[in-house]
């Protein structure tokens, strides 16, 4: 059959359900995922155990059981979770050390949307360098993944909520969580069912909101990155006087803050309130941040007696990374967060309670945490421009600011130029004709957008 090849992305699968991905496509991408697990475990599909999930999404019953009987056709057992959010199927994965899992998902898409993500043992995400691009060939070419098994593998049903919640509360002191009032918004995800009763546990005074999961997202879509989408929950961390909001996107392996004066909380400033809150901990270990990130990051890291650690954007390369390193923490502009501790999975659950714990510990407010970072290190955000040729402006860029006095050129992820006061990064997109900017000034917010302007007219012009 006709797969569409845009739908195998960098990171996981994703297309519009019906159109670019339907219930045929799923059961021969549940198949070859069965097959490549095999060639990286080196051994027979027949002797594998892989995790299943899927999330609120219309279509996922249907595609996660096509999933599924694709995976048993090859003679694999299947341990199905049902409707988790998608670190559940990570913490299945490494808690139960099966061979590999499957996350039926289209995470932050609009309704349209369904997908999978897919990981090997460990947790460890599978990516366009290391077994998508392989499942696509399988599924693509006429006759590649030949007969199914000679005898069907097996499903077995677990539900993992309440082992998967007494495990992340073991991530912070319940008892030094004050009864803080939040404002909760899932986006009508797996947010509600997966953190839920982990924070009602706290004492605190929760105000929930569009915590029950539905495909229909009647609200809004299920991703705070997008400014109207967090409207809502900015707006009611306000009107009711909130110490703190947390939005999660549809998947829940995300979250994102808002502080007590209601505004969103940048995630590079994040990760470094929860670096330093894990180092207290962890006394001198190791960090992770991603190629775009301020350097509020590695300045708190290395003030906290951390050692920072600059990383390539993606789960696939903070997964390994931390893992091969031992690294105990790692987290991405984007929301995504890693723990050590947590099978160096990215969760939603574990920001949320660390930041809890911290503010309680400290009686401090978000904002004042805040304060520090957001007076001396002034951000653009992620700026994306459609450019032609995305590798010619790279160089045009490095040959242009790399030349200048002071400065130093890497090539972590993309092209980044460092000066002392001030440094930008330029990536190119996985999937479209895109330039992605990020730019920091330690001068003031007049001089970020003033350089922000000055690169972004160079990128398009």
């Amino acid at each position: 059959m006709n797969v569409p090849s845009e739908i195998f992305k960098a990171y996981d699968i994703r297309g519009i359900h019906g159109e670019q991905l339907g219930p045929e496509a799923a059961e021969l991408i549940g198949r070859a995922f069965a097959r490549v697990i095999g060639e990286l475990e080196g051994k027979p599909t027949s002797e594998l155990r892989l995790g299943l999930g899927r999330d609120m999404r219309l279509s996922a019953p249907e595609m996660a059981a096509r999933y599924r009987d694709g995976m048993v056709a090859e003679g694999a057992t299947v341990i199905d979770a049902g409707q988790v959010g998608t670190e559940m199927l990570y913490w299945l994965v490494g808690s139960r050390e099966l061979d590999g899992g499957l996350m039926c998902t289209a995470s932050h898409n609009p309704k349209a949307y369904t997908g999978a993500k897919l990981v090997k043992r460990g947790a460890i995400a599978l990516s366009g360098d290391e077994g998508i691009q392989d499942i696509r060939k399988l599924v693509q070419e006429d006759g590649a993944l030949g007969e199914p098994a000679a005898t069907p593998g097996s499903v077995e049903e677990v539900d993992l909520y309440e082992d998967f919640q007494a495990a992340a509360l073991k991530a912070i002191d319940p008892s030094d969580v004050k009864p803080l009032k939040v404002v909760v918004d899932g986006g009508n995800g797996m947010a509600g069912p997966m953190a839920g009763p982990v924070l009602r546990g706290l004492g605190l005074d929760l105000v929930e909101t569009y915590f029950k999961p539905d495909g229909n997202f009647p609200d809004h879509e299920p991703n705070p990155l997008l400014e109207e989408n967090r409207k809502f929950i900015m707006e009611k961390v306000v009107s009711e006087g909130a110490d703190l909001g947390i939005a999660w996107d549809g998947d829940a392996d995300r979250c994102f803050f808002i502080d007590d004066t209601g505004r969103f909380v940048d995630g590079d400033f994040l990760t470094a309130i929860l670096a330093e809150h894990l180092l207290a901990k962890t006394p001198g270990a190791d960090i992770l941040y991603d190629a775009r990130a301020s350097r509020a990051v590695p300045d708190t890291v290395t003030a906290a007696g951390g050692t920072p650690h600059i990383n390539r954007v993606g789960h696939a390369f903070f997964k390994t990374r931390m893992r091969d390193e031992g690294a105990i923490f790692g987290g991405e502009v984007s929301g995504h967060y890693y723990f050590h501790d947590f099978y160096n999975a990215d969760s939603g659950t574990l920001p949320a309670l660390l930041v809890l714990e911290k503010l309680s510990v400290e009686g401090k407010k978000m904002s004042e945490l805040l304060e520090p970072y957001k007076s001396k290190y002034f951000i653009s955000g992620e700026i994306n421009s459609e450019v032609s040729d995305g590798a010619a402006k790279m160089a045009e860029l490095e040959e242009h600011y790399g030349s200048r006095p002071g400065a130093k050129v890497t090539h972590v992820d993309g092209v980044s130029v460092d000066f002392d006061d001030w440094h930008f990064n330029v990536r190119p997109s996985n999937t479209e004709p895109l330039l992605r900017l990020t730019l920091e000034s330690l001068v003031s917010e007049a001089d970020m957008e003033a350089k922000r302007d000055e690169v972004l007219g160079r990128i398009r012009a």
